[in-house]
């Protein structure tokens, strides 16, 4: 299928990762037609996206966690394209989707997958500056403007009619949801479908067309650690391979070791981080203990 706008734009695959063995996996089924692929790894939670927008090598950024596996690259290029034929900032699947397995707000997109048109973000995006704003974000003071906006938004998937107030008051869930809060009030918003996957907790993604996008495992940091969610998430590499004509890759013993030294180095980096997150972490317990309190 032609795609003339996205023909003149640059377009990037970012895959947020801590396992190299599933990063291998995952990014061999959209490595094509010499679209640059970006591991991003050791960035705080919401990080990734920032590093995305300060690269000015990219127009179009297809955000695809290495626990997502892509089950058709042509409709995730056909999305792409939907998305800056139709002004959209963001595409991506709510938090709180039937397919989501756990209870989020609806205005944010899960980051599991998510189409950006960054040349969009970019201005209003002022660096640094923005971070700021978006770490300061109050939900509170926007949430009327954020709701008329949901409401009005274009959606694959559930209806706003559907979504229950607590899930409105859903604003400390994951330290990346002020990014996605700030986005969906500056910028429209395409709401994807998803669907639970026949293994009762998996994630099938679809696009407009109405063809599967990917497919998401969820729980990758059990990977290599739980027999259960690693037979599970192997066999969901399985069916996808086999929809593409695909086997699932095997390795060496020492590419195995790598992967292991990998993910050791990956740990010992995120131990400070996580240390240093610590004040954060409290201060979000408490305004949640501070709102349960509310008569």
């Amino acid at each position: 299928m032609e795609r003339p706008l996205l023909s003149n734009l640059r377009v990037k695959f970012y895959t947020r990762s801590f396992s190299l063995e599933l990063y291998r996996q995952s990014a061999r089924l959209y490595e094509a037609d010499g679209i640059p692929c970006v591991r991003l790894t050791d960035q705080p939670a919401d990080g990734y996206f920032f590093r995305m927008l300060a690269d000015g090598d990219c127009d179009i950024a297809i955000n695809v966690d290495e626990d997502a596996f892509v089950a058709n690259l042509d409709a995730v290029l056909d999305l792409a394209e939907y998305v800056v034929a139709h002004g959209y900032a963001n595409a991506g699947c709510a938090d709180v989707s039937p397919a989501c397995p756990r209870s989020g707000n609806p205005i944010v997109t899960n980051p599991f997958f998510n189409v950006f048109d960054l040349r969009l973000i970019r201005t209003l995006w002022r660096g640094e500056e923005t971070v700021r704003e978006i770490a300061r974000f109050n939900y509170a003071t926007h949430k009327e403007e954020l709701l008329s906006r949901w409401k009005q938004a274009d959606y694959l998937d559930h209806t706003p009619s559907s979504v229950t107030p607590e899930a409105l008051d859903a604003i400390y869930v994951e330290p990346y949801y002020n990014f996605f809060f700030w986005l969906a009030l500056h910028f429209d918003t395409l709401y994807l479908r998803g669907v639970r996957h026949a293994d009762g907790f998996s994630t099938v993604l679809y696009g407009p067309g109405g063809k599967v996008l990917c497919m998401h495992s969820w729980m990758s940091r059990f990977y290599r650690q739980r027999p259960s969610e690693t037979r599970r998430i192997d066999a969901l590499i399985d069916e996808v391979c086999a929809a593409r004509g695909l086997r699932r890759l095997s390795f060496t013993a020492a590419e195995r070791r790598g992967f292991l030294r990998d993910k050791i180095l990956r740990f010992l980096i995120r131990i400070p981080q996580r240390i240093a997150r610590w004040p954060h972490k409290w201060m979000i317990w408490y305004k949640k203990f501070k709102l349960n309190l509310r008569p």
